[in-house]
């Protein structure tokens, strides 16, 4: 599956703010869905969802950064 830097980059943006909409909306299923990996990663995702005021304003930031993501590639392309 070969795709073009800019099929790349529009995947990046929809998936930093799709996931991010996912923690705003339902912050603790977002961490669980998140939580397979090593133990440094998975303790994360478990404190993350213990803390929800804190997955919803990291995926926040994830929406606020998918967005300038595409509108800065957008203005470059």
């Amino acid at each position: 599956m070969l795709l073009s830097p800019q099929r790349w980059k529009h995947f990046t943006a929809m998936a930093l703010i799709g996931d991010g909409v996912m923690a705003v909306v339902c912050p603790r299923h977002d961490a669980l869905a998140w939580e397979r990996g090593p133990k440094p990663w998975k303790n994360l995702m478990h404190k993350l969802q213990e803390r929800p005021g804190l997955t919803r304003a990291i995926g926040a930031a994830q929406i606020i950064g998918g967005v300038w993501w595409a509108l800065y590639h957008e203005k470059e392309d």
